[in-house]
């Protein structure tokens, strides 16, 4: 995978305004997917206008950038396909048959992009350049597969089983199951969610709705080192453009925790007027923005990353879920709605 500049910041080339040359002219962009009304809408993030809409047909999860930021696809589990999405004009194109991609991420060196079908409960490796299926990874023990980020050095990726109440590690290259990792106390009905690697590396942050909190896995990904309450439903996990913050969605609790994303202290909560159920999105590409869908309210939600002020509730169709923005900083995507580093 491509060498880390910086082994205490690992995401030190996805600071704001880091855009690589494959994004600079993009047109500033958010990319929501409507789990229930199975489109994709298009939405212009300086005027908040709705510029498209692409209908899929299906339920749809995620926005997922590709490892080299050229294209976006539109994940639809129950419809077995993506759509794919040009972040260059914002216009959808063609539909590539997919097993069961309720989530999609890339290996480090690119090689592979790895359907997460979370029904099935496997992971299917693809060429992401021909759509070609390579194998396919079964984790029987792993019910709710549907989240993951990868070791420092590229070599592990680490998976969230939401309703087993653990993760699995898998080896990158064999594309072995090397072992399953319980949570000290297993949720499995809405358990283990969305997970992100410290910037050092040192630890895992894993949010688990049930809990109400973040599980902290050792950087080996070996055994959890402790708890950390945020907020009714925890469940998206974003970094701060300098990295020094962590923002956690509380879904279930209309807020927002924001942790030193080092030493995991809570630093402060941010609470949505009225209340709100804030679920996944990124950081904006300048860094003073925090974008996330309101997964039960039909909303987006625009809060700024300096004080948590709400600066937007836009209106969008039914069931928001995994919306990214483009452009983002980075030289290369990992996946889900915008892992770069």
């Amino acid at each position: 995978m491509p060498a880390v500049p910086d082994p205490k910041d690992i995401y030190a080339d996805a600071g704001a305004n880091m855009l690589s040359p494959n994004v600079k002219r993009d047109p500033t962009y958010a990319y929501v997917p409507h789990n229930k009304s199975g489109d994709v809408w298009v939405i212009d993030q300086r005027s908040h206008r709705v510029v498209r809409k692409c209908p899929v047909g299906s339920e749809l999860q995620h926005v997922v950038p590709s490892y080299n930021l050229r294209m976006l696809y539109a994940t639809s589990d129950r419809g077995n396909k993506i759509l794919e999405i040009n972040p260059a004009t914002g216009t959808c194109g063609r539909t590539i048959p997919v097993i069961d991609p309720y989530n999609m991420y890339f290996t480090p060196d690119g090689k592979y992009a790895i359907s997460v079908a979370e029904e099935n409960k496997q992971l299917v490796w693809y060429d992401p350049k021909t759509w070609r299926r390579h194998d396919t990874t079964r984790v029987p023990g792993c019910a709710g597969v549907d989240h993951a980020d990868f070791s420092v050095d590229g070599r592990t990726a680490v998976f969230t089983c939401e309703f087993a109440g653990r993760v699995a590690v898998v080896d990158v290259l064999s594309h072995k199951v090397l072992r399953l990792v319980d949570m000290p106390v297993r949720h499995t009905m809405m358990g283990p969610q969305d997970i992100k690697l410290a910037p050092d590396g040192h630890a895992y942050y894993i949010a688990d709705s049930d809990a109400n909190g973040l599980w902290v896995l050792n950087g080996a990904a070996t055994k959890v080192l402790k708890f950390i309450p945020t907020g009714h439903g925890a469940h998206g996990l974003y970094l701060s453009r300098d990295s020094r913050r962590l923002f956690v969605t509380n879904r279930l609790e209309g807020s927002i925790s924001v942790l030193n994303s080092i030493t995991g202290a809570v630093e402060t909560k941010w609470r949505i007027p009225g209340g709100g159920s804030p679920d996944m999105g990124n950081v904006s590409a300048d860094g003073s923005q925090l974008w996330v869908s309101g997964r039960y309210d039909n909303v987006v939600y625009v809060l700024s990353t300096r004080d948590g002020r709400l600066l937007a509730k836009i209106p969008v169709g039914n069931g928001p879920h995994g919306m990214a923005l483009m452009p983002i900083p980075g030289r290369y995507s990992l996946g889900h709605t915008g892992i770069t580093r």
